[in-house]
């Protein structure tokens, strides 16, 4: 389409097939002639989604709004596969290379990625609080924001807690569930009952790919409903919530509100969560479907190609908390100012 944030694809074939594979938050597509001889060679398209992208199978004739890449099929009435992104924060670009800075995919490389974090811990990316360290794709590459809030949650770990102090315990851990005297269900069924944060950041997922419903189609409420029943901990009621250094907001039940970032001069704000009224609910569907600008922002940072120099310019930003209430009217102020201040005439305090 005319406005979607993607190059033209110089691929042109009268019958051709897409296969596709995924890499944490990127996809690429190949397109290939179903007659090598006569057709153009393959192409391959990497997409990032950013936050509201997707594909969607639709008849031709019923293009959905915000349609940025459609591939036709030659049937009768024809289909459109769709590339659909209502806030134009994904893109896709032309050859196979998946982004330089992000690490192996935490479902499909698991080994890899669990390898790479381990044995990286003495970067500078884990001085920071776990909460924040989760979302580094070099190193965590397919993990998001609601998908950190479940896992520390599940593990009852502070998400203020140092990063490297966190995950140098699993080093340890790893060395006892390799006991040589543990049989191999023992082993198993150690790692079943006691998984690790690691083990976490590939199964969590695995649980939303592998449910029946496509929970993330805001469209349809009896799919979104199965996403929210899903979720323990993000977005919530009960749960605490603040926002990181970075605009994110972190949702958590564990461990008191301290600086996010070593050298840190100020403690971030904890911000409860409001009860859980009809109104309140409501807000809440609407803030996951419709995230705050900073999340937007920041997942925008995250699908740029500057995205590193964006992040230092944020990374300098003092830890901000969202207000948990109304401003005071300018006149309500002055009004308690000057009581407060009969009050002290009154007692003939300083």
């Amino acid at each position: 389409s005319a406005v979607g944030r993607g190059p033209e694809v110089p691929f042109r074939s009268e019958a051709y097939s897409i296969s596709a594979i995924a890499r944490g938050k990127e996809l690429r597509l190949t397109l290939s002639a179903l007659d090598p001889a006569a057709g153009p060679p393959a192409q391959d398209l990497v997409f990032r989604f950013g936050m509201s992208g997707s594909f969607r199978l639709c008849p031709a004739a019923e293009l959905p709004r915000h349609a940025h890449l459609r591939f036709l099929t030659r049937e009768s009435p024809p289909r459109a596969l769709c590339f659909v992104d209502p806030r134009r924060f994904g893109s896709w670009r032309l050859g196979a290379a998946w982004q330089p800075e992000r690490g192996p995919c935490v479902v499909s490389e698991y080994q890899a990625f669990r390898e790479n974090v381990l044995k990286n811990l003495d970067d500078r990316a884990f001085d920071k609080s776990i909460c924040e360290a989760l979302l580094n794709q070099k190193y965590f590459n397919g993990i998001g924001n609601y998908l950190r809030a479940e896992i520390l949650f599940r593990l009852k770990i502070p998400p203020f807690e140092k990063a490297r102090t966190v995950l140098e315990a699993l080093k340890e851990q790893e060395q006892r569930k390799k006991d040589p005297s543990l049989t191999l269900s023992k082993k198993v069924k150690l790692r079943q009952e006691n998984p690790d944060l690691l083990e976490l950041c590939h199964t969590v997922p695995m649980e939303v790919i592998l449910a029946e419903k496509q929970l993330f189609d805001p469209e349809h409420s009896d799919n979104y409903a199965a996403f929210k029943n899903w979720l323990q901990c993000y977005l919530v009621p009960g749960m605490s919530s603040l926002r990181d250094r970075s605009g994110r907001t972190i949702w958590f039940q564990v461990g008191a509100p301290r600086p996010l970032l070593q050298g840190d001069t100020g403690l971030a704000t904890l911000v409860p969560t409001q009860a859980t009224t009809p109104r309140a609910l409501k807000r809440r569907c609407s803030a996951a479907v419709n995230p705050q600008k900073s999340e937007e922002k920041e997942e925008e940072k995250e699908e740029e190609a500057d995205g590193a120099r964006k992040g230092r310019a944020r990374g300098r930003r003092k830890a901000t908390a969202a207000p948990a209430l109304p401003e005071v009217p300018l006149n309500v102020r002055r009004s308690r100012r000057l009581s407060a201040r009969r009050g002290k005439g009154e007692t003939g305090s300083p």
